[in-house]
């Protein structure tokens, strides 16, 4: 079969949407590769945008990363990143001048506006203040999702973006991943007929969840936010832009039910180096994790020798939350987690996140009136109800570093190409998640949350 053959299957296969030439490829006789096409819309550009990056860790340095790839589009010049040792390598990374560097996101803006930009990827509780502060003084801003902590906030950043003109991105990279953005168009074009119903899952990965839900910066709610807005805006936000409906009413149902006290094994002690009894077949145990597996190490400032990263290892064991036993944290976020959620025209989906699975990466099932769509991020296979013919497209897309298999489906620099593009040209039509437009899920996230909490099916007003 050849090219032209291929296309002409696709074509008949699901819809009107058809693929450019240029932007696939038969993989078999029954799987096509696909590549989302570069936006028509971005320009070349006479000097790269330039950016101050408040907080360099794993998101900071993801942005980064695109900055390193792509100096002519993103330069970092300035940097605030409490921490002294990540304040010196990402200088470093980046070449940035001494009098760039700042240890608070507050002597930054002790500065007159010296950049286009500001990247704020610092922990949840501190987006707001700097926020409000950039769009005060002028700065387009990439902002880690979520937007900020409470809905009140939410709402002040979106008023002052309003107020000020200036763009405020949020990093709901799924809008940008292959996966998604394919899956959104099949959706929009008819091509399984009206939709009826979705089934949305993210399976977190057990080990992940204990990394960063029960060890790791999200632990605590209180501390930072709530683990339906911590991890999973991404889900119910993909969910609300493949639909292109508003949300209606939202119901949750969700507990902390393994990593608790009670649980604890005999013979376990506070942390995973204390001598505890059964470590060694824990799967839990983060001496296993972290210094024999080698896993999730981004979060420790590891020295460059590679021969002095064990102690290292162990050192950050014996002082760290990482160290701890997972049944022994402080922890309150839910282990498991299901939302249901009825969009306009009726159109309803169900949402559940779950901790405990060997594997990560969401999946998701569409129903519609002429057809189907079963997805995993690798593959997306539609069936039409008609001819019984079915599809498979495999998206070309990767994950940056530490994020492999991490669900993003290689969203983060195609949000990072648009970002440069929308400043450098002013023009935030050029990107899909604006506060305007992802403000929505956040507020879906804390109304699940308050149903959970309440035992209630909430009302979604915006």
């Amino acid at each position: 079969m050849n090219r032209r053959s291929v296309l002409k299957q696709l074509s008949l296969s699901v819809g009107a949407t058809v693929l450019g030439s240029n932007t696939m490829a038969r993989l078999t006789t029954d799987a096509i590769e696909y590549e989302i096409p570069r936006n028509p819309l971005h320009k070349p550009l006479d000097k790269p945008v330039t950016a101050i990056t408040l907080g360099a860790g794993s998101r900071g340095n993801v942005y980064g990363g695109f900055a390193e790839k792509y100096p002519n589009q993103l330069d970092i010049i300035g940097v605030a990143e409490p921490i002294p040792i990540r304040n010196e390598r990402y200088a470093k990374k980046h070449q940035i001048e001494d009098k760039n560097r700042f240890n608070t996101w507050e002597r930054v803006f002790e500065r007159p506006k010296f950049a286009d930009a500001v990247i704020i990827s610092m922990p949840d509780n501190l987006h707001y203040e700097p926020c409000m502060k950039a769009l005060e003084m002028g700065y387009d801003i990439l902002l880690e999702k979520p937007i900020a902590p409470t809905e009140k906030e939410c709402r002040n950043i979106l008023a002052m973006a309003k107020k000020t003109g200036r763009i405020v991105a949020v990093c709901h990279v799924l809008r940008y991943a292959p996966y998604f953005v394919k899956m959104k168009e099949l959706l929009q074009n008819g091509t399984i007929g009206e939709i009826i119903s979705i089934q949305h899952f993210e399976p977190i990965e057990h080990i992940h969840m204990s990394h960063s839900y029960v060890r790791g910066n999200w632990h605590n709610s209180k501390q930072t936010t709530p683990i339906i807005l911590a991890k999973s805006c991404h889900d119910l936000d993909i969910l609300k832009w493949m639909l292109n409906k508003p949300a209606k009413q939202i119901s949750a149902m969700g507990d902390l039910k393994w990593f608790r006290k009670e649980n604890a094994p005999q013979g376990s002690t506070a942390r995973c180096t204390d001598g505890c009894a059964i470590e060694r077949e824990c799967p839990y145990s983060a001496i296993k994790i972290y210094h024999d597996n080698r896993q999730r190490l981004y979060v420790f400032d590891l020295p460059e020798d590679k021969t002095k990263q064990p102690e290292a290892i162990m050192e950050y064991l014996k002082t760290t939350n990482y160290g701890r036993c997972v049944y022994k944290m402080d922890n309150d976020q839910p282990d498991h987690y299901i939302t249901n959620i009825r969009f306009g025209d009726n159109i309803t989906a169900s949402f559940s996140m779950e901790a405990f699975t060997s594997y990560a990466g969401r999946r998701t099932r569409v129903m519609g009136s002429m057809g189907d769509m079963v997805g995993d991020m690798e593959e997306l296979v539609i069936t039409d109800f008609k001819t019984g013919k079915q599809t498979k497209l495999v998206p070309k897309a990767e994950d940056v570093a530490d994020y492999k298999n991490s669900g993003h489906g290689g969203g983060d620099w195609n949000l990072a190409a648009d970002f440069v593009q929308a400043v450098a040209q002013q023009n935030p039509k050029l990107l899909t998640s604006t506060i305007d437009e992802s403000i929505e899920s956040h507020i879906m996230c804390f109304m699940a949350e308050e149903s959970r909490k309440t035992n209630k099916v909430m009302d979604i007003k915006m």
